[in-house]
């Protein structure tokens, strides 16, 4: 397994809260889309990314929660 693979232990209770957040906003604006697939996710996404960059750095540092 490779540095940059995180599992549920590599995340901060707290990062794990806003990425459940943030799955169900995605989910929310999933149901709201009429078929036609114009329902804008990039915000949502970049803050999920983000969240896991700020997670794979830190296991790469090797540093604790």
């Amino acid at each position: 397994m490779a540095a940059t693979d995180l599992n549920a232990s590599d995340y901060t209770a707290s990062e794990k809260a806003r990425l459940t957040w943030l799955i169900a906003r995605m989910a929310k604006r999933g149901i709201a889309d009429d078929g036609t697939g114009n329902v804008d996710q990039s915000d949502l996404q970049r803050r999920f990314d983000r969240i896991q960059n700020q997670a794979r750095k830190r296991k790469q540092q090797g540093r604790k929660k």
